[in-house]
This record gives structure tokens, C-alpha cells and sequence, in this order.
């Protein structure tokens, strides 16, 4: 069962879109295909699972337009050049770097908790320990006055 919260953001279905947006991009980054038609392909998923499709839109669609300055910005936080990171790894950054950067009005803890969650589900075993290194010090950074800020 979804609940919504006050602002009528529904977190389960937000979740879901998330999921089948680390889906989008890995299959976008490894068939070279155009955005719309990897939205296409996955749109009807989201339907049946009843996940927020706008904001799988935002997603797949911000880490098209937005990729290299995501790759640039990620990669002071990188052990190797992002096209060297596990294709999964790779999408799951991406997506968290679009949120943490210009989604800020979601919580940077959400984004580092969901990245974590889809490698879980569709990486490599040790993959999100990974992810979530790589993320901490980039919100740290990028969100530094949220992360310091005294949790409520």
C-alpha cells in the first residue's frame, strides 16, 4: 500500500520509478539508443507497478541532458574514469548525482538510501558499498549544509 505524504509525493511510488530508472539508463548507456525510445520501453512497466512516471521522466531524461557535467562533477569522487565504473554502478551514480544536484528537494539521505537499494537489487555483490562511498563525499560536498545540519 502507497502513502502518500502531506505534500502528495508518493515515496513507494517514487521508489519505483527510481528502480526502473537505474533500469532505463543502464539500458541507454549500453545500446546507445535515444532517450525517448528507452523511455517508451519502459514506460508501460511503470504503469502496471503504478510508479511515478513523471518523475522516471525527470530522471532518465536529466541524466541524458545532463551526463557529462553529472560525469565531471562525479569525478573527483572517482578511483577510475567513470566509463570504467560497472555499468549498474554507473547509472545508479548518475541518477544520485542529477538528484543531489538538481533535485534538491529531495532529502540527500533518499538519494544515497535508493542508489544503494538498486545496486543492491541489480548490481554486483559488493557494488553499493561503492556507490555509497562515492556519494557520501559527494553530498558532502555538494549538499554540505544539509549533511551537517542536525537530523530532526
Amino acid at each position: 500500500m502507497s502513502r502518500k505524504r502531506t505534500d502528495g509525493i508518493d515515496p513507494v511510488a517514487r521508489s519505483r520509478a527510481r528502480r526502473r530508472a537505474v533500469q532505463a539508463v543502464y539500458a541507454w548507456q549500453l545500446s546507445g539508443s535515444g532517450v525517448r525510445d528507452v523511455i517508451a520501453q519502459f514506460a508501460h512497466e511503470q504503469a502496471k507497478e503504478a510508479a511515478d512516471l513523471e518523475y522516471f521522466e525527470d530522471l532518465v531524461r536529466g541524466v541524458d541532458t545532463h551526463h557529462d557535467v553529472l560525469d565531471e562533477a562525479l569525478a573527483p569522487f572517482l578511483d577510475r574514469d567513470i566509463e570504467q565504473v560497472d555499468p549498474v554502478e554507473r547509472a545508479a551514480l548518475r541518477i544520485a548525482a542529477y538528484e543531489l544536484r538538481m533535485r534538491p528537494d529531495v532529502p540527500y539521505r533518499v538519494v544515497i538510501n535508493e542508489a544503494i537499494e538498486g545496486v543492491k537489487r541489480f548490481g554486483a555483490e559488493h557494488g553499493h558499498t561503492y556507490v555509497n562511498g562515492v556519494l557520501d563525499r559527494a553530498a558532502a560536498e555538494w549538499r554540505a549544509v544539509e549533511v551537517r545540519a542536525p537530523r530532526r
